[in-house]
């Protein structure tokens, strides 16, 4: 019996080291999905005048693989797929490729290369109720762990010296001990 629950709490144990360091040690809820990121177009306002999409996308990556959704009033908005810059800049908005207009719609970015999405409304695509999406391609593993080492190096670099990882103990070991109590604990 005692061999069984040593067993079991290993597995506990070992269950919630992989959730505490996440997908690498990014910590808990910090992993993204292998099938892409999920972007509400305009944060929490959504799809709608009052929010500045442009502001809203200036530092947004969309890759192949990634989703966009727009959440709008249905009955006050619209949102049109235009298939060219020049419609886009001019608010041509007389020959969509695609229209929505459900108030919650998900567009699967499935192909590298531009997309122009505007309101439905010709004075709100004038007004910049607007959105250019240019897609790129899904960065290859490798790749990927290069720019996440140049990132953590350039973080490093800006936070300067850090004291010794032995003079401290991380969030991860702290919940992996109390867990570890509790089991003990409950025995």
């Amino acid at each position: 019996m005692a061999s069984l629950l040593r067993g079991y709490i290993s597995v506990v144990v070992g269950v919630v080291v992989l959730i505490a360091t996440g997908c690498g040690g990014g910590g808990i809820g910090r992993c993204e999905a292998a099938e892409g990121v999920d972007h509400v177009v305009g944060g929490d306002q959504g799809w709608d005048a009052a929010s500045d999409v442009a502001a809203w996308s200036i530092d947004r990556v969309f890759r192949v693989g990634d989703n966009i959704w727009f959440a709008y009033s249905a009955t006050r908005e619209s949102i049109i797929e235009l298939a060219s810059k020049e419609e886009f800049e001019s608010c041509e908005l007389d020959k969509p490729i695609r229209m929505y207009t459900s108030g919650l719609d998900r567009v699967s970015l499935d192909g590298a290369g531009a997309r122009y999405f505007s309101s439905g409304k010709l004075e709100s695509c004038q007004n910049g109720l607007k959105l250019h999406a240019e897609v790129v391609p899904q960065v290859e593993a490798g790749e990927q762990a290069d720019q996440v080492k140049q990132v953590m190096k350039a973080k490093e670099l800006a936070a300067g010296p850090q004291p010794s990882g032995s003079s401290h103990i991380t969030q991860s070991a702290l919940m992996v001990i109390g867990f570890v109590l509790l089991c003990f604990m409950a025995l």
